[in-house]
């Protein structure tokens, strides 16, 4: 039954992108880009628009009126079907990506409190069971049930509408567009556990970070997340052009790392490549001591890419300091030298999102003008493929990418904004 929200319109079993129905009139199907096992390759051939099944809410659930959705890399790895497919994960027989998005709670389920029709949220990616020790009184992020909504979950946010668990709704900051809301919970909240998720590592004031891929959308929110601490960032990027836009950020120093040669496998060690290969990761640790001052190794390094950089990064992470990880973005075979990591006790911790209090706290910040989203180029619901192959292919723009669903056009803060410019088109 639809709630009286102050405008008419028509009770329809399905609605085009961008039409608004009656608040809380939930429709029988809707659209939405989805990706098939039989698809799976890169995303102009994977991704296609298909007309589903709404899904209702269970009684610990909220359906979401999408606005808008932030484009991830793992919206690349559902279509390409690698590091695994997510039909192995969830078993249906279709997929929508997408674990980012703004937009309106539509309808709760009978035991939701906390949420109403019509509240404005931004949603959290991470979903549990929430039925033992890990959930209650540990880390839900270790729990046996913990999956990732839209890529181990069928139901993501490349769809009018998407059902979560209600524990992954978080308020949406007011003075932030629809797209621009729609495209930090997942970096910032994976950056924000990185950084003060693995005790007694967390990032402290006056300690510095090495941060891969700064100007990505993990990178930026690493820059002004450790700023905020009081800690210091070396950024490293791979295009001079990107250098003002991460020491704007509030970086100490910016890195270019083809500069130097020592990306990938690390060679065998003890042999003449193991020995030109070390020569270079000593100039690439020298030029960190160029920013902290000769001898002063990083206190954390923030790592993604994986196989091209753990090599190095194990070796200028201080003497007792930590490599944490989040992702393999150059590949998933690790090679270090295992003497430096023993010897001088450095921990390599693997990370992987955030639970609710994490997101939550970072959520905080951007809620009080803390922090920038860093969006850097919004795409239509029609090029939702078109921004994932630019992801893919390394040709997007610094920081992080969204895209419209119901909002029709960008700059759309309010929803009777949003309604205004719904019904000039429909």
């Amino acid at each position: 039954m639809a709630l009286d929200a102050g405008y008419e319109a028509p009770q329809k079993d399905l609605y085009e992108v961008g039409e608004i129905p009656p608040m809380g009139h939930v429709p029988e199907q809707m659209y939405a880009w989805t990706i098939r096992r039989e698809r799976h390759g890169e995303p102009d051939k994977a991704f296609e628009v298909e007309v589903v099944d709404v899904v209702k809410p269970d009684s610990n659930e909220v359906l979401v009126f999408i606005m808008a959705a932030g484009v991830n890399y793992n919206g690349v790895w559902a279509g390409l079907g690698v590091p695994i497919s997510p039909f192995d994960v969830h078993k249906a027989p279709y997929h929508i990506a997408g674990s980012d998005a703004s937009g309106i709670v539509w309808a709760v389920g009978d035991k939701v409190k906390n949420w109403k029709v019509g509240d404005e949220v931004v949603i959290h990616c991470n979903q549990d069971d929430g039925d033992d020790e890990h959930c209650n009184g540990g880390d839900p992020m270790h729990s046996p049930s913990q999956r990732i909504w839209g890529y181990e979950t069928p139901d993501g946010s490349f769809a009018q509408f998407t059902t979560v668990q209600a524990q992954q709704l978080m308020p949406r900051p007011k003075h932030l567009t629809w797209e621009e809301a729609a495209c930090y919970t997942l970096t910032l909240a994976t950056a924000y556990r990185m950084l003060f998720g693995h005790m007694p590592h967390d990032l402290k004031p006056g300690q510095t970070v090495l941060v891969w891929g700064a100007s990505g959308g993990l990178g930026s929110y690493a820059i002004q997340l450790a700023k905020q601490a009081g800690a210091h960032a070396i950024g490293v990027i791979s295009d001079e052009s990107k250098r003002e836009f991460v020491m704007g950020l509030g970086a100490k120093g910016v890195l270019n790392r083809k500069d130097f040669n020592c990306w990938g496998q690390m060679p065998t060690v003890n042999t003449d490549e193991y020995k030109e290969w070390f020569g270079e990761v000593r100039k690439f640790g020298k030029a960190i001591w160029d920013i902290t001052g000769k001898g002063n190794n990083v206190d954390m390094v923030f790592e993604h890419p994986g196989e091209a950089t753990i090599p190095v990064s194990t070796f200028v992470v201080k003497k007792g300091g930590m490599v944490v990880i989040c992702a393999g973005t150059s590949g998933f075979n690790l090679t270090l030298d295992a003497r430096y990591l023993w010897m001088h006790q450095k921990r390599v911790q693997g990370s992987h999102f955030a639970h609710l209090k994490q997101a939550m706290a970072a959520n905080q910040l951007m809620m009080e003008e803390r922090l920038d989203p860093c969006m850097s180029e919004v795409f239509d619901w029609n090029d939702i493929p078109e921004a994932h192959l630019k992801m893919l292919r390394n040709e997007h723009k610094p920081g992080n990418m969204s895209v419209l669903v119901s909002a029709t056009e960008t700059g759309l803060t309010t929803f009777e904004d949003t309604l205004k410019a719904s019904k000039a088109k429909f």
